[in-house]
């Protein structure tokens, strides 16, 4: 479904990624895993088309995607749940997921909605709120659940745990897997909570100053020595 091949994007003289080849096939969990730094925002925001590579090539569904606006990408069926959330503050809940669901055939929107008050029963007692006065874990339920209103085909999702309590990432991870299991749905994972994240991939990538290091499948990682040592017990 999406595969990234020799990608090399820079922030001026600084380069974030350095030759990045990943591949995504339909139906899987695919989760990138490394230190703050290791490029891992920035392949995500390059899928999307901010920054472009400038050099390598992203094909998703066969189709190159070098040089699409962002909002071209969008309507190809992928959806992005960024990093911090970004919710709309001033907005309520309801309005925030209209958002969501711009560029999705209308008359599925009832439907649509339904299932993410399903996923999330609290953001529909929250309906009618502001976003900016929900809890951190509410913000991160609504980021993904205004991406769903899209019906993405690939789901990119930026450190959906972070800051989040113990419960909620839970949560969370549980919805991402229900997601993919019932209605196959294909999720690039970026996380750093490496534990969650490699036992919920079917494979996975490690980055390491914008390169990948290591690849394997989610279990065959999550049982590296190397692995272990550096993303799971402490290490850096």
């Amino acid at each position: 479904m999406l595969e990234l091949t020799g990608v090399h994007t820079s922030y001026g003289p600084i380069e974030a990624l350095r030759g990045v080849d990943v591949t995504v096939e339909a139906g899987e969990i695919v989760t990138l895993i490394g230190a703050n730094g290791a490029g891992k925002s920035t392949l995500l925001m390059t899928i999307c088309g901010n920054p472009k590579p400038h050099s390598g090539s992203v094909v998703f569904e066969g189709r190159d995607l070098v040089g699409l606006a962002p909002h071209e990408i969008a309507r190809l069926g992928i959806a992005q749940v960024p990093e911090g959330r970004r919710i709309f503050p001033r907005m309520t809940v309801f309005e925030n997921l209209q958002l969501g669901a711009v560029l999705s055939n209308p008359e599925h929107f009832d439907a649509d909605i339904g299932r993410c008050y399903d996923l999330f029963p609290i953001l529909k007692q929250r309906r009618d709120q502001r976003a900016g006065t929900l809890s951190g874990g509410e913000q991160q339920m609504l980021a993904i659940s205004r991406a769903l209103m899209s019906r993405p085909r690939l789901l990119l999702l930026d450190e959906p745990s972070l800051g989040l309590a113990p419960l909620i990432i839970r949560r969370i991870f549980d919805v991402v897997a229900e997601l993919n299991r019932s209605q196959g749905m294909t999720i690039l994972l970026v996380e750093q909570n490496a534990y969650h994240a490699l036992k919920l991939a079917h494979r996975a990538y490690v980055l390491a100053q914008g390169q990948v290091v290591m690849r394997g499948s989610g279990a065959e990682l999550l049982a590296n020595p190397e692995v272990r040592s550096a993303y799971l017990e402490g290490g850096h």
